[in-house]
């Protein structure tokens, strides 16, 4: 993250800074880039008389501060360890924040503490699920699961590898989203935090902290749990990754939540939920690159084919998508296919 234009002065770090002056009372504090993100979000570590907190600078015209503020009171009142908005001036998108370090799992997790931290991580997506009630946040419905899933084919099939789908490569990735957001649709929904991943949770006391949860809504269990196993940046062993799930289930069970009480449907649920995921992300990772100019994302994009290649490979319903995928990616650009 830069906090420096690429010409002339940062004019929203000049007004972060002069702005807070107030809710510090004057003190004397400096500011350092806190962590990178994927949006136009920009936070820096606030250090002042021997303390820290977290600045954030939501430029109003692209990003809403609002969501954050309320989400972070929800979560808060299920028990979450979250960032508490300590000040806030929502029409220049100024939030000052606790800071919970700078420790993510990412960065912390080893074969050794995986099993520790997953189950602090399910402990607090299960205390967060448990909170769930209608009507409270947008729900995730038809529309939206259709928006994100209409990235893939936008954004990394056109843009990225640069190749025009025949009309029958469409059909066939209409009928696969249709069947995923059928099955997601058919979870009976809960708290989704939408990004529950090991880069935005925190080593901290209580753990773990709980970070980039604005984009919350309200649908399908398993969503969250696909984040957190199938991730985009790290990793884990089919069988341990398995483990996790299963134990997740019997909690979820346990707590009285709403999951597939066959534990084959619900993991067939998770992997579904998974792939919808997986075809978000992937067009997610290549507008950022092409829209934003931030090109790092983009890096990880095999590790998110090979789940969702994985996924397609054990259900006959999804198999078709598995032969899209090996046509465009091994077909020159620029041409229409037909199968």
């Amino acid at each position: 993250m830069n906090s420096s234009p690429v010409a002339g002065r940062d004019e929203r770090l000049e007004s972060l800074r002069a702005w807070l002056a107030g809710p510090l009372d004057g003190a004397a504090f400096t500011l350092a880039p806190a962590s990178a993100d994927a949006s136009f979000r920009r936070y820096f570590r606030v250090t002042f008389s021997g303390a820290t907190r977290i600045a954030m600078d939501a430029p109003p015209e692209r990003e809403d501060c609002r969501p954050f503020v309320k989400v972070a009171r929800l979560m808060a009142g299920a028990g979450l360890h979250v960032p508490q908005v300590l000040a806030a001036d929502i029409d220049r998108g100024f939030l000052l924040l606790t800071d919970l370090g700078d420790t993510t799992f990412l960065k912390a997790l080893t074969d050794a503490n995986a099993d520790a931290l997953f189950g602090d991580a399910i402990a607090a997506l299960l205390a967060l699920q448990r909170a769930s009630r209608p009507g409270v946040l947008p729900p995730y419905d038809r529309a939206l699961l259709q928006r994100e899933m209409d990235l893939f084919p936008e954004w990394y099939v056109g843009r990225h590898l640069g190749v025009t789908l025949s009309d029958a490569q469409r059909e066939t990735l209409a009928r696969i989203n249709g069947l995923l957001a059928d099955s997601a649709l058919a979870q009976p929904p809960v708290y989704v935090h939408r990004d529950y991943m090991p880069r935005n949770l925190m080593l901290s006391t209580p753990n773990p902290g709980v970070l980039d949860f604005q984009d919350a809504v309200y649908g399908p269990a398993t969503y969250d749990l696909a984040s957190l196993f199938r991730d985009a940046f790290i990793s884990w062993p089919e069988e341990r990754a398995l483990d996790w799930v299963v134990r997740y289930w019997e909690q979820a069970k346990r707590a009285g939540l709403p999951v597939d009480a066959d534990f084959g449907g619900f993991y067939r649920a998770f992997e579904w939920m998974g792939l919808q995921r997986h075809l978000k992300v992937l067009g997610i990772f290549a507008r950022i690159r092409y829209r934003d100019g931030k090109p790092a994302y983009l890096e990880d994009a095999p590790r998110f084919l090979a789940y969702a290649r994985a996924v397609c490979t054990r259900y006959d319903e999804l198999s078709p998508l598995a032969r899209l995928f090996d046509d465009i990616e091994q077909r020159p650009p620029q041409i229409g296919y037909t199968f």
